[in-house]
């Protein structure tokens, strides 16, 4: 059957993954049936270590760009990078409504103004609220996780109904008040479910994860501690535990800053909307930070990742305009490494030891805890979904593979489990399960403003750059009497220090002076005389001391 027939074929519901299978973020996922197609997530993704230069990893929409008026919707589960940060660049190229919570969509807006992606219709949806898409009826269900207005998704349509779980735990006593609704989880499992899509992070750790509000308990023993600032290195995202550390700084009788650009901008958002919530007065300016005694401050600021440009990153590499580190100071990292940001986080910690600092992280006392679930959570929302297929997601391949053996030990057969890949299309009914035609997918990087412009010739070019340096040969030929004018001037970036290889360049100049005086200097001639030169004094120099620097000559017309 050919992939145009089977994609006409009535009665099935196609689910395919942009992103978020085989790797942690870049969440997005793509239901289609019939002529009406919906998507849920857009994340983006931090950029490899290889990825030199790159600001951040988006998905490939390729799939979705001839069938744009098609899309009936953008369902967003929270407001984490990982489900929005693409949204600006996917929104562009394919627009349409796009539905989520109140929190979420603030965070999306202000994406959207960032971009100046302007005209795009959002739809500020609460739990329970249900949302008609073409065929599809999805209804929102409150989960608890590190973030405000976390949802899962139930969406029916003619083939039947799947759940997409988002990012989630079940907390019995969350910051908010609002528990997980299993009671809508139960009344789907009840109705019967044809799938369920759930996430797989914590799905290598046994038994719960720990209350949001234990949290509280260590801060409030960490403040009365302290006798000098303190400063927290958080997402900025998690408005329910900023909103902890806020009110126990304030009974502590600290004023509050905020530093780093997403700290502010988000803190800002929050408080817009009545999500995080400061009394008039205790809210201050890092400008006035020297104003204050450092026992009556608390400053929040971005960096738990160990991200270069971050607010701690800079603090701890005395790079911060307004904050230099002191040894009075305690620095509490309220968060765990994604996986990759190891090296980055400890750097980071490391220095601030070095500066006299009092750090204090996860691996040392209570000061975060996952958003995510664990088996025995995730049993449960087995046990009450009581899915016939089951899709593990949100998670490396390992973690999928897991997932799928947890589903299995809870009465999913294993001929209606499949472990997804990237662009694998999966086509269901009631009746069927079966795998599609295979779709175009990928990583497209992000630099700058630039989308997509940085491929793998680009970033080959970086890291030979980073790793061997750059040789310049500059040459000026009269074009008309074929003749040099001026040059071989040599020119070393990263390469060697000129000053004490002089014999190097020496030589240099005088091999690209016998290649000259060897070779035609015709104009027509001139794309091949660069190659001739690049290859000699490769080779000229690998014999000489073994390295390998990209070789740019440059040939001015005089």
């Amino acid at each position: 059957m050919t992939s145009k027939a089977r994609e006409q074929e009535p009665g099935k519901l196609r689910i395919v993954s942009l992103g978020g299978v085989d790797e942690i973020g870049k969440n997005m996922t793509v239901f289609e049936y019939g002529d009406d197609i919906i998507v849920v997530d857009c994340g983006s993704i931090f950029p490899k270590e290889d990825m030199l230069g790159v600001d951040l990893v988006i998905p490939d929409i390729s799939y979705l760009m001839d069938k744009r008026d098609r899309i009936r919707g953008y369902l967003f589960t929270h407001g984490h990078e990982d489900h929005i940060g693409a949204t600006p660049y996917i929104l562009r190229q394919a627009p349409a409504h796009i539905y989520g919570t109140k929190l979420t969509l603030a965070l999306v807006d202000l994406k959207l103004k960032e971009y100046r992606v302007d005209n795009v219709p959002m739809h500020i949806v609460k739990p329970r609220d249900v949302v008609q898409l073409g065929c599809f009826t999805c209804e929102f269900i409150h989960v608890s996780h590190s973030i405000a207005g976390a949802c899962a998704i139930a969406i029916t349509c003619p083939a039947g109904t799947v759940i997409v779980s988002g990012d989630f735990k079940v907390d019995y006593t969350p910051i908010d008040g609002h528990v997980t609704d299993l009671q809508t989880f139960a009344r789907y499992g009840e109705q019967g479910v044809m799938c369920l899509l759930c996430e797989s992070t914590n799905v290598e750790r046994s038994g719960y994860t720990m209350s949001e509000m234990k949290i509280g308990e260590t801060f409030d023993k960490m403040f009365a501690q302290a006798g000098g600032r303190v400063i927290v290195a958080m997402f900025a995202s998690n408005i329910h535990r900023m909103q902890m550390i806020i009110d126990n700084a304030i009974r502590y009788g600290r004023k509050v800053c905020f530093i780093g650009r997403s700290m502010v901008n988000v803190s800002r958002v929050a408080m817009s909307i009545g999500e995080l919530k400061i009394p008039e007065g205790w809210l201050i300016d890092m400008d006035v930070l020297d104003e204050y005694p450092d026992n009556e401050l608390l400053v929040m600021t971005t960096g738990s990742q160990g991200e270069p440009m971050a607010g701690l990153t800079r603090m701890a590499y005395a790079e911060h305009r307004k904050l230099q580190i002191r040894q009075s100071d305690m620095v509490i990292i309220s968060a765990t490494p994604i996986p990759g940001n190891e090296k980055f986080i400890s750097r980071v910690i490391n220095q601030l030891y070095r500066l006299g600092a009092q750090v204090v992280y996860s691996a040392m006392a209570e000061v975060h805890v996952s958003g995510h679930a664990c088996q025995e959570e995730l049993k449960l929302i087995h046990a009450l979904v009581r899915p016939k297929y089951f899709i593990p997601v949100h998670g490396e391949y390992r973690m999928l593979w897991q997932h799928a053996v947890l589903a299995e030990s809870m009465g999913v057969g294993s001929q209606n489990i499949v472990i997804p890949e990237m662009g694998q299309v999966i086509e269901m009914n009631e009746n069927t399960l079966a795998l599609g035609e295979q779709v175009p997918v990928g990583g497209i990087l992000v630099d700058g403003l630039g989308v997509g412009d940085v491929g793998n010739v680009v970033l080959r070019d970086r890291k030979h750059l980073s790793q061997d340096g750059l040789l310049i040969i500059c040459l000026a030929i009269d074009r008309d009497e074929e003749k040099l004018v001026s040059g071989p001037d040599i020119v070393s970036r990263g390469f060697i220090y000129v000053r004490e290889n002089e014999d190097i360049i020496d030589n240099t100049q005088e091999l690209v002076r016998e290649i000259l005086s060897s070779s035609s200097l015709a104009g027509d001639n001139w794309p091949n005389l660069k190659n001739t030169i690049k290859d000699e004094v490769h080779n000229y120099i690998f014999e000489k001391i073994k390295r390998n620097p990209m070789i740019l000559p440059i040939i001015l017309d005089v």
